[in-house]
């Protein structure tokens, strides 16, 4: 990572890191920890501000030159916002002057407008009203469907569990070869060969990490670790102990009536009197 790019929360990137050094967070697979680099350490494009190109600028009025210095917006996002898709705009903190008799600056905050809209995903072959911004719908246009927006939008863009979860959803619909169109083999093949180059940038293991908070990753790991050690009750392994030697004697079983068939007939045909002579 370049010297430009800053993570979005330079106070808590110690604190951010230090979460896969002990416990359960240090026991999860790097597929995950490459998707949260991607999410919480990489540094979101700028949307509530202009960066500046280069690395000096003159003031055009005293001549005087100055750094560039690009700093991210600190935005907030409540709980509600997790279900939405607000396209990289989040809640902006500030002051603002008002046409007071003291011309104070009060405490303000920019909130995105909202609007419930419907969005369809060919990959899922669905249809689903879900509450967006007009940034997110603009970004929705240039990329020429909502499944492209997803699929090209890095996780830190996209911010929020709700799109990071349609695009698990997405890559797993993909990696199993769009069942949704099971019954159309056509638009199936389209669908595939217009959508299957996003594959290329993920593995197996990155698709199924893809997409969790760290608390869900943990609980997924822990979920994982139980269902392996799991103790096996001692009925059911006498059981199958039971069924497998019942099966090897059975077998033995057979081999042996066998043999005593081939012995027989063996004996029968160099027996004189094993066959009644007619008259």
């Amino acid at each position: 990572m370049s010297s430009q790019q800053l993570f979005r929360f330079p106070q808590n990137i110690i604190s951010k890191i230090k979460k896969f050094d002990k416990g359960i967070g240090a026991r999860l697979p790097e597929a995950y920890k490459k998707f949260y680099k991607e999410w919480q350490l990489t540094e979101p494009s700028a949307v509530h501000y202009i960066p500046e190109e280069g690395n000096w600028k003159r003031d055009e009025v005293t001549g005087e030159v100055f750094p560039v210095q690009n700093f991210h917006i600190p935005l907030q996002f409540p709980p509600e916002a997790e279900n939405h898709i607000w396209g990289g705009e989040g809640v902006v903190q500030g002051f603002q002057k008002r046409n007071t008799k003291n011309n104070r600056r009060v405490p303000h905050f920019w909130v995105p407008t909202l609007k419930r809209s419907v969005v369809y995903s060919e990959v899922l072959d669905n249809y689903m009203s879900v509450i967006i911004t007009d940034k997110a719908l603009n970004i929705i246009h240039e990329h020429y469907g909502f499944d492209h927006y997803l699929l090209k939008t890095p996780a830190c863009d996209l911010r929020l569990l709700l799109p990071l979860r349609l695009k698990r959803k997405i890559l797993e619909e993909l990696q199993n070869g769009c069942p949704a169109y099971q019954n159309n083999p056509e638009k199936q093949k389209a669908v595939l060969s217009r959508y299957s180059q996003y594959l290329t940038a993920y593995t197996a293991e990155e698709i199924e990490w893809y997409g969790y908070t760290f608390q869900e990753a943990c609980a997924k790991l822990e979920k994982s670790l139980e269902a392996q050690n799991r103790p096996v009750p001692l009925k059911q392994i006498y059981r199958t102990k039971l069924i497998e030697k019942l099966h090897q004697n059975a077998a033995s079983n057979e081999e042996v009536n066998q043999e005593i068939t081939k012995t027989v007939s063996w004996i029968e045909k160099i027996n004189p009197f094993g066959k009644k002579h007619e008259t």
